[in-house]
């Protein structure tokens, strides 16, 4: 089971969960894995559901940088495998981002938010002030 009190760091020096403090941001194009790198390198697709099987869709962090973003997404990785969710982390625009199979994208976001991150989603609403 994900352990929801994952490596304790000091940051800032404070002790910090680092799922639970993490904040998670859905790419907003779709991805494909780049021929021949499947797991390793990823390319956007210009035009999203021309190759609706093999789309993904990318995660990034907007709470970490650096090395401790590689291991917080190290760990989300692992939380998604404990149900079966196949992702891979791959360094997309000098960033770690995550990759999942968009038919997954629904399972990941619950999981991850089970296991503490927050989910930032873009208000596309009008609210009547």
């Amino acid at each position: 089971m994900c352990e929801l009190f994952v490596e304790i760091n000091h940051y800032l020096g404070i002790h910090v969960n680092n799922i639970q403090l993490s904040v998670v941001h859905r790419l907003p194009q779709s991805y494909r894995w780049l021929s021949g790198f499947a797991g390793i390198k990823v390319e956007p697709i210009p035009l999203a559901g021309s190759e609706e099987g093999s789309n993904l869709i990318g995660l990034k962090l907007l709470s970490h940088e650096g090395d401790v973003a590689w291991r917080v997404m190290r760990r989300l990785t692992e939380c998604l495998q404990e149900i079966q969710v196949e992702s891979a982390v791959v360094e997309c625009d000098g960033e770690p981002c995550l990759f999942v199979k968009r038919d997954d994208e629904s399972a990941t976001m619950c999981r991850l938010k089970n296991t503490g991150a927050a989910i930032a989603e873009t208000v596309s609403a009008f609210y009547p002030f």
